[in-house]
């Protein structure tokens, strides 16, 4: 069998911040994900390298992760994965919490076998008012010994705060913090934004200058050099409203301009956007064309 091809983070970078989607894997991971993003012209991509909505964690097949690793070298995307919806590593429940820990530990295995460059988690809820604490305390036991064992070369666990709904751990971008403390600011932590949780949230990036209020604050908080993914997705519901609905880009609440001025931040130069909008190849395209249009104004 041929060895791996380069990694593809290693190859020079697109002027300014790679834009891509979430794409399917269904009828081959290399085939049909490197597919998709050919067709719509993705420079990086987000696959799940399980089902989102179960605690199935399927053997990896070495062959296929070769073909897909040579594959996305070969046009220069980079890759992220995301993890199961189904984690919650806050949760009171014994089995969640345990399936989080194991779903967790597997993505970043697979994201590893994958070539990718992060493993995207939610954030996630204390379900219950009184056990927030108790979650913080959780997070740090569980996941601190998987974060001690990682390689050098694996992928970032990347933290997705949520629209902010009941329980939810991050509710606004500050208490981002509380999570890094929790997991003692590890070098593999990183940070995944998504603009239409925040904008749920009460964070109104729609308003002029209201990306880089949110950017500089998330920024004060984690610094930085950990913001290593954007979801980008505009919203069908007004700010603060607590829901996660995301809209094709342009086409919701947000608008377009705010993605330009998320563009043009100085740190946000090689932080890949990745779209998680309705739609397939001929919606995706055509929104990956839009943000390459402002990511070329200046």
């Amino acid at each position: 069998m041929p060895s791996s091809k380069t990694p593809n983070s290693a190859k020079p970078s697109v002027l300014g911040p790679r834009i891509g989607a979430h794409v399917p894997t269904s009828g081959g991971l290399a085939k049909r994900a490197l597919g998709y993003a050919k067709t719509i012209e993705a420079e990086s991509i987000q696959i799940f390298a399980s089902s989102p909505r179960a605690w199935a964690m399927p053997t990896p097949d070495p062959a296929a992760d070769l073909a897909f690793r040579n594959g996305a070298a070969d046009m220069d995307i980079s890759t992220y994965i995301h993890a199961s919806f189904l984690i919650n590593l806050g949760s009171p429940t014994v089995a969640t919490y345990e399936n989080s820990l194991a779903a967790t530990e597997y993505s970043l295995k697979r994201g590893g076998d994958l070539g990718a460059l992060g493993v995207v988690i939610h954030t996630g809820s204390a379900v219950n008012e009184d056990y927030v604490e108790k979650s913080w305390k959780q997070i740090h036991d569980g996941m601190m010994p998987i974060l001690e064992n990682l390689p050098d070369d694996a992928p970032f666990l990347l933290l997705e705060p949520t629209a902010g709904q009941g329980q939810s751990l991050v509710k606004k971008i500050n208490e981002v913090e509380k999570y890094l403390i929790a997991l003692e600011y590890h070098p593999k932590v990183g940070i995944c934004l998504d603009t239409c949780h925040v904008f749920a949230a009460g964070h109104d990036i729609s308003k002029k200058g209201g990306m880089n209020e949110t950017l500089e604050l998330l920024i004060s908080v984690a610094t930085a050099d950990r913001i290593k993914l954007v979801h980008a997705n505009d919203s069908m519901d007004v700010c603060g409203a607590l829901k996660d609905r995301h809209q094709s880009i342009g086409q919701g609440h947000i608008g377009t301009e705010p993605f330009r001025e998320l563009m043009q931040h100085p740190a946000m130069q090689n932080v890949p956007l990745i779209l998680e909008t309705p739609g397939a190849e001929p919606e995706h395209g055509a929104e990956v064309q839009i943000l390459k249009k402002l990511r070329a104004k200046k």
